[in-house]
Formats: structure tokens, C-alpha cells, sequence
């Protein structure tokens, strides 16, 4: 069952300035110029922990002990503080995407950290090692979570969704529209008031399900974090243990839900040849060659509506081709079932599972270890900048996906199985710093 608890969440005071100045995107977007631009807007903006750099005046010391530092000074001058009661907090970000107003409503709460073979938290993705020894060594300086895993659960009969609605009447408690147009509104839920929403909130999430979108690395951080701690019993008034990680939970029947394509970027492979690679991949695929990209873009489309899986590949000279997997006498599930014998159905129909078993593995000879290395291949969801590379000579070519569709998230993850590493961008991006959890070692 999944278990979820209201905490003490950690919150900036108003001395440190508009909440707007003070968020920031996820650490893993941000640049180092746009770093600096958030710290001049507000030197307590939330980036200083997140994404810590070393101190001019103490070369020495890390940048995650310079995190820990700067955590306990704002602790100390009142900048943070922990709620006074344990809290829900409801999030909810407005936005425009594809020319359509859109919203998703959600709620954030700690949640007992499982492993994933007891199938009660499941990931979707691959992970990769560099970035989780990152956040570990974070949370061992700060004993903090400073930004929320996204994660879904099936809400099908829509109690939840009424609940959280009638919670959220009254206006919210923090609100700030970012850089990208992006309206964050946040409502703090305490056990005060109204005491039944907890209760009925943690009886409805108890027996369901928990799919994480976005945050595997952190997710993956929290087990190791927690199993390099006894565990510890929670009294009321604590904030929050090493058993538990802060999740924002939404409703994958939402309809705002945004999932972005991530494009494949290959690079560095001697001898390329675009005429080549399309001979060997007329076995598998119908091929549609000379198109513009507006043309290559309307075929993905059609490709999407019918539930064919297709992609586009590009060497340069705004000449795209197309590719769509054949179907067999079995369909086209039964080309990758070949590939992927002992793949559950869920994963072996991923646009982004035929692509790299069939093209980057069998085709382009790029193994997964190389994949996951980022050794020949990188990935954007920029299909600008996937192109560029191109056109640059920076990249041999470029593959352009369509989206994987939430329902296909869900079912790779109910099989017990793993997506390639990037195969989903889910839009927006939650912001960090509206709500933090402190734990209790």
C-alpha cells in the first residue's frame, strides 16, 4: 500500500523576499549563466542549495558542505522555516502549450520509500549513476529534500480530484507566474484545518499505486539516503525521517497532463552514410524520404493518431525521411517481439524501443552501456537544437520522436520494466523552493 503522511514542511519566510525570486526550475535544466541570473534576482533564491557552487572565500570546502552551510545559516536567521503542523500542500501549475490553456492540480506529501520490487512505487526509466552520486552527497551535507519526485496514481472514480478541488477554494497560500509563463499556486493544508482532509486523502491513496514521472534519480538518492540510516519512528511534531521522501502526486486521467518527445542526437560515428543506413533499415521500416521538415513533422502527426510507430531521421540539408515499422503477419508487435523476446508488450511498442533496438543497436552498433554513457548519443526535447547539431557538423544525424503517451508510462512500469533513460519530458517542470522537507536522521 502506498503511504502517505502530512510533514512540517520547510518554507521561506517572508523576509526573504517575493516567492517568485526566491524558485527556481530543476537543477538538472539549469545553466550556469542563468544559475547567476537567479542569484541576482535574489541571493536566497532556493539554486544556492539545490545546485551549490564553492565559496571564493573557502576554496576548500565543497559545494555540498557550502549547501549545508547556507542551509544552516538560514535556518539560524529565520530565511527557512518549518511549518508550526504537520501539512498536505496542494500544487497546481497553469500553462499554455500547443496553443491550448491547460492546468494540472496535484498535491504534495512525504511517502514511505519502498523498493521497487514489492511494486507498490514503480519506476519507468533508466537511470544513470553520475547524477545520483551528485544528489546523495547532497542530502548526506544537507539532510534535506529540496525539490519534489512527480509522480502519478490512478484516480479513475475521481474522489481524490473532488477532494482536492474542494480544498483548494480559498485563494492560495503562495502564487507566482515564472519566466516561461508558468503559474505556480500553492495551498497549505495543516492538520488544524480542515482535519478530516488528511485523513480522507491518506485512506484514498492507501491501496493504489504510485508511477513516478519525473525523479528517478531522487527517488533511487531517498533508498540509498534512508538505507544508510536506521530507521526511525515519527513522532507528530517531527518533520520528517529517511523512511520517507517528499512526492508531488497527480492524477493520470488529469487531462493537462504534457508528456515532450526527447529527440536522439548521434554523434562521433566514422564512415556515416545516410544511403547505407536506410538500405539496412528498408527490412524493417517503410521508408518516405524528401521531406521538409513541416512535411516530416505532419507524418510523425498522422503517425501518433494512428498509433503506428514512427520516426524521423535527418543527416542535414533540411531533407527528412520517415520512418514507420511494417507491419508483419503478427503486426508490428511481432517484428520487435523477435528483437525483444522476453520484453512485456507495454515496452516492446515504444516508438523509442524500436528505435534503438532496432536502428541504434542492430543498425548504428551503439550498445546500451554506450547509450547510457552518452558516448554517441545525446538527447533533447529541443527539436531546434536536435537539428542544429546536424547542420552544425557537431552530430552524423538526428532522430525525431513523437511523445510516449501516459497510458504506455504507466504499463512499462506495471510490467516491472524499464524504458531506455530519457524516453519521457513531462511538461511543465515543477518548480523548487515552495516547499522543502527537513528530515529527522
Amino acid at each position: 500500500m502506498a503511504e502517505i503522511r502530512a510533514f512540517r514542511g520547510l518554507r521561506y519566510d517572508e523576509k526573504a523576499g517575493d516567492i517568485g525570486s526566491l524558485c527556481c526550475p530543476p537543477y538538472d535544466i539549469i545553466s550556469k549563466e542563468e544559475r547567476l541570473r537567479y542569484l541576482e534576482k535574489n541571493p536566497y533564491n532556493i539554486i544556492r542549495l539545490e545546485l551549490p557552487e564553492a565559496l571564493s572565500d573557502s576554496p576548500n570546502l565543497d559545494v555540498y558542505a557550502t549547501a549545508g552551510q547556507f542551509l544552516r545559516d538560514w535556518l539560524g536567521r529565520g530565511i527557512l522555516k518549518n511549518e508550526p503542523n504537520e501539512c498536505i500542500y496542494i500544487y497546481e501549475m497553469e500553462f499554455e502549450v500547443y496553443g491550448q490553456k491547460k492546468s494540472v492540480t496535484g498535491f504534495i506529501s512525504l511517502i514511505k520509500l519502498e523498493e521497487f520490487s514489492k511494486g507498490i512505487v514503480l519506476p519507468h526509466e533508466e537511470t544513470l549513476s553520475k547524477a545520483k552520486t551528485d544528489r546523495f552527497n547532497l542530502m548526506k551535507a544537507t539532510n534535506c529534500n529540496f525539490s519534489q519526485i512527480y509522480s502519478l496514481y490512478n484516480d479513475q472514480s475521481g474522489e481524490i480530484a473532488v477532494l482536492l478541488n474542494e480544498a483548494k477554494k480559498e485563494s492560495p497560500t503562495s502564487s507566482f507566474t515564472d519566466g516561461d509563463g508558468v503559474t505556480h499556486k500553492l495551498w497549505v493544508i495543516d492538520t488544524a484545518s480542515p482535519a478530516s482532509f488528511i485523513g480522507k486523502l491518506t485512506a484514498l491513496m492507501a491501496p493504489k499505486k504510485v508511477y513516478i514521472a519525473d525523479g528517478h534519480h531522487r527517488y533511487e538518492t531517498a533508498l540509498n539516503y534512508r538505507n544508510s540510516h536506521s530507521a526511525q519512528s515519527v513522532g507528530s511534531n517531527e518533520r520528517g525521517t529517511a523512511d520517507y521522501v517528499p512526492m508531488m502526486l497527480v492524477n493520470m486521467e488529469n487531462d493537462g497532463l504534457v508528456v515532450f518527445p526527447t529527440h536522439r542526437i548521434v554523434r562521433d560515428l566514422g564512415g556515416y552514410e545516410q544511403n547505407e543506413i536506410l538500405n539496412k533499415c528498408e527490412e524493417f521500416f517503410e521508408i518516405t524520404p524528401n521531406l521538409n521538415r513541416e512535411n516530416a513533422q505532419n507524418t510523425l502527426n498522422q503517425a501518433y493518431a494512428k498509433g503506428e510507430k514512427a520516426f524521423a531521421l535527418y543527416s542535414g540539408g533540411n531533407n527528412f525521411v520517415c520512418l514507420k515499422l511494417k507491419c508483419g503477419d503478427g503486426g508490428a508487435a511481432s517484428i520487435m517481439n523477435e528483437f525483444m523476446p522476453g520484453a512485456s508488450e507495454a515496452l516492446r511498442g515504444l516508438d523509442v524501443s524500436v528505435l534503438h533496438t532496432l536502428v541504434l543497436e542492430r543498425i548504428f552498433g551503439i550498445d546500451k552501456e554506450n547509450m547510457a554513457n552518452q558516448v554517441n548519443l545525446t538527447y533533447t526535447r529541443n527539436t531546434d537544437e536536435a537539428i542544429s547539431a546536424v547542420d552544425d557538423k557537431r552530430a552524423n544525424c538526428c532522430f525525431l520522436l513523437n511523445p510516449t503517451r501516459v497510458d504506455e508510462i504507466s504499463g512499462v512500469a506495471a510490467a516491472g520494466e524499464k524504458m531506455p533513460q530519457k524516453s519521457t519530458y513531462f511538461y511543465p517542470k515543477l518548480t523548487t523552493g515552495l516547499v522543502m522537507n527537513q528530515i529527522v536522521k
